[in-house]
């Protein structure tokens, strides 16, 4: 990892000159605003390129970079498939290409994005990394992270926070690494100039985790930093989030209390929790939908008053098809 440089300072900073109000979803005060967010990762290192030219992704409004090796795991708590990102070693995979390519490359690359309305930005952690439960330092690993991403001229940071241990042991260590840790970023990385979004799975906003509050804390005290929440409803167990009841209104019993509205509920604005899915049925262990039945849930979810989007794991698999059958007559193109 890059070591803090001399000229690094903790004080706050103007934005560098490359540094770009990321697009659609933030309004003038840099407050995440009505218009939603369409997400989509790209990691797959085979048959795919990094990333497709930005006519290819008509739809999404956010591309993450991210960087991992997929497979297909259930876990007795909260988890996603099992995915390696910005990672506290450095650099991998689509983030490592990305930071490979030369200056020229980059600039195109965000010229081209963000021209359509499109940000990129690079996902951190995933399931290969435990920051908390290896000890890592939040505020040293936040100010290396943002960084790279200063360094790397992308438009801000995803937080995949899955230190299962950590959050399962529900002794607020997970909670206060995750707070210390968006606080860093922040100073880094200013609101309304760069994204900040979280990752966290869908049960880690149920009451299972009444004892210290797992994200329902982590967003009282840091919610104000983060742009919005991609919940990731899937693989929680085989029937969790798969019809339109138990995504938006009643989970199944395995993690109650975290469906979008139960979420909701919680004290979460509704604005900022987009709809989490893995594209295709290969993709991820299980909570898969099709594209039909996922855009109706989107539909009667916007009936219900939300509008904060869709994320999917992952291009190519979530394509420009996808996010437009998906968006529907609720966010039609």
């Amino acid at each position: 990892m890059r070591k803090k440089s001399k000229g690094d300072s903790d004080k706050d900073q103007s934005p560098p000159d490359n540094a770009t109000s990321p697009g659609n979803g933030t309004d003038a005060s840099g407050e995440y605003g009505s218009t939603p967010a369409f997400v989509v990762y790209t990691d797959r290192t085979t048959n795919a390129p990094m990333l497709p030219a930005a006519s290819d992704m008509e739809g999404y409004t956010v591309v993450y970079v991210a960087m991992r090796a997929s497979s297909n795991v259930t876990y007795t708590y909260p988890s996603e498939s099992a995915l390696s990102f910005l990672l506290l070693s450095g650099a991998a995979d689509q983030a490592l290409a990305w930071q490979s390519l030369d200056d020229s490359d980059k600039h195109a690359f965000k010229e081209d994005y963000n021209s359509a309305g499109i940000s990129i930005i690079v996902s951190a952690f995933g399931s290969t990394d435990a920051p908390t439960s290896t000890d890592a330092d939040p505020v040293g690993t936040a100010n290396t992270m943002a960084q790279w991403v200063l360094d790397n001229e992308l438009d801000g940071v995803d937080v995949d926070y899955e230190d299962l241990n950590a959050m399962d042991a529900q002794d607020g260590k997970a909670e206060k690494w995750l707070v210390t840790f968006t606080e860093t970023l922040r100073h880094k990385l200013p609101k309304g100039h760069y994204l900040l979004t979280h990752a966290p799975v869908a049960p880690w906003f149920s009451p299972t985790f009444n004892a210290s509050g797992a994200y329902v804390t982590v967003h009282k005290q840091a919610g104000s930093l983060i742009d919005w929440y991609n919940v990731q409803f899937y693989n929680q167990g085989a029937g969790m989030y798969t019809t339109c009841d138990g995504l938006l209104n009643t989970a199944g019993s395995a993690f109650l209390g975290s469906s979008l509205n139960e979420i909701a509920s919680a004290g979460i604005p509704l604005n900022k929790l987009v709809i989490g899915k893995y594209a295709s049925d290969g993709d991820g262990a299980n909570g898969y939908m099709v594209p039909q039945t996922l855009a109706k849930c989107v539909a009667q979810a916007k009936q219900q008053g939300w509008s904060a989007g869709v994320m999917f794991w992952e291009y190519p698999d979530a394509d420009a098809s996808l996010i437009k059958t998906v968006r529907g007559t609720a966010f039609p193109l």
